[in-house]
């Protein structure tokens, strides 16, 4: 097991002319509580397969959906602060837990006091930015953690841009686990998925949008679109964020340009690297070579 010591900046980018520094490499990080994130990162490198990438999954202590406030956001700014110290200038929290419960405290407390000139961008305010232009009803449903539920940010932030839409919101605390387990093409998945989506429209039947709000749920998108009505339509985040990346980093050149450009990605997790690419091979289809590490 190849173990790094907490908050070394080490890198092993093996660019074609060779090893660059480890000061002169700049990834962009990609943070998830679990393995869902995957999906995130697996979107943005086929965006932008110039950068290089360092994705961290929080696999020991997943999942956060489950957590207070608090613990999430201490879970999250530890992960924040790895991140930053192995030269990332840039986090994606590719987490909706995290970037419900965690991100605001991020970006207003601790980045002005960490490096005002670092930025951790989350998940929730992309999807918030295009649901305007695609529900024709003006109501959306969302599926999401508990703690993604509960912190209603998503209503927050697309009423913000969109204060008539109306936003019904319902909790599957089983989704996750189901696709953990690798349990999410079985029939006992087919009950959860179900009942969920029936308690959603029932409070709502003018839903017309459904916002995947977990990094987990598109292998769950099969069965999902079984028990939806056909006007309802799920939108699913992985596209959606790698557009916003490719957005932000053509508004910001100045942090474009501090990150490197190899086309490299590497894989760190805090549970065992053996289940991590067990687990990316269900997310992304294909193994990777993950590194344990110790917050």
């Amino acid at each position: 097991m190849n173990k790094i010591k907490p908050h070394t900046p080490r890198f092993s980018f093996p660019p074609e002319g060779g090893l660059r520094g480890a000061s002169e490499v700049c990834p962009i990080g990609i943070f998830d509580s679990g393995y869902g994130g995957l999906t995130i990162l697996n979107e943005i490198t086929k965006r932008l397969p110039q950068y290089d990438y360092l994705y961290l999954g929080d696999n020991a202590r997943t999942p956060y959906g489950s957590h207070s406030f608090e613990v999430v956001y201490r879970y999250t700014l530890e992960c924040v602060h790895y991140l930053f110290d192995m030269n990332c200038r840039l986090v994606i929290l590719a987490c909706n837990t995290a970037s419900a419960k965690a991100l605001r405290t991020i970006q207003q407390n601790d980045l002005p006091r960490i490096d005002p000139s670092r930025r951790v961008l989350g998940v929730i305010r992309p999807t918030a930015e295009i649901i305007g232009s695609r529900t024709k009803t003006r109501h959306v449903g969302l599926v999401g953690t508990a703690g993604t539920v509960q912190s209603q940010s998503y209503q927050i932030e697309i009423n913000k841009f969109f204060p008539d839409i109306t936003v019904t919101a319902e909790a599957c605390p089983m989704w996750v686990p189901l696709v953990e387990n690798n349990e999410y093409d079985t029939e006992g998945a087919d009950y959860f998925v179900k009942k969920h989506l029936d308690n959603l429209l029932t409070a709502d039947p003018d839903i017309d949008m459904l916002i995947l709000g977990c990094t987990h749920y598109p292998l769950l998108l099969k069965k999902i679109v079984t028990y939806l009505p056909e006007k309802v339509k799920p939108i699913v985040q992985s596209t959606i964020v790698a557009d916003s990346l490719a957005d932000y980093l053509q508004r910001h050149p100045d942090m474009e340009r501090q990150c490197t450009k190899e086309g490299a990605c590497r894989f760190l997790t805090t549970e065992s690297p053996e289940k991590f690419a067990d687990f990316a091979s269900i997310f992304i289809g294909k193994q990777v070579q993950a590194e344990h590490i110790q917050l």
